[in-house]
């Protein structure tokens, strides 16, 4: 029996797993600028529908790519899609009503979604590491070996 603790990670272990998220986080952002950009920029949406499209786009990509290789989780998946989606009942509502109260006062949709993602990356990652995967990273692999 392996009784090695999975979430005990080493300084390094740690600087890489916060770089693997933040490299999918770039590519999830890189979808949600462009979804946003399609939306608003050829279908002419307003800011906030397009912004919670092009976000419900890269969470579901990112979450998927994280689970499996960031953290590595053989969680229950319907039970980390549910803790994510209560950290996003709070920052979705909250993000749309931010970003479009601040289009509303003259700034930048880009500056908007720029600084509203890199507020979701650094939250994100927090509530991915410290809460959905806390008990469970580094867990993918294993549960095969039982």
């Amino acid at each position: 029996m392996d009784t090695k603790d999975t979430t005990a990670l080493s300084k390094q272990e740690n600087f890489v797993q916060i770089g693997k998220f933040t490299l999918f986080s770039i590519s999830a952002g890189i979808i949600q600028v462009v979804v946003f950009t399609l939306l608003e920029e050829r279908m002419h949406l307003p800011y906030w529908p397009s912004y919670l499209s092009a976000l419900i786009a890269s969470v579901l990509y990112n979450f998927t790519v994280n689970r499996r290789f960031t953290f590595k989780s053989a969680n229950n998946i319907p039970k980390a899609m549910l803790q994510l989606g209560i950290y996003y009942a709070l920052f979705t509502p909250l993000s749309t009503w931010w970003g479009d109260a601040l289009v509303r006062h003259g700034f930048s949709d880009y500056l908007v979604l720029g600084g509203t993602m890199v507020i979701n990356l650094v939250t994100e990652f927090s509530v991915n590491r410290f809460i959905i995967y806390r008990t469970s990273m580094n867990t993918r692999g294993q549960e095969k070996a039982r």
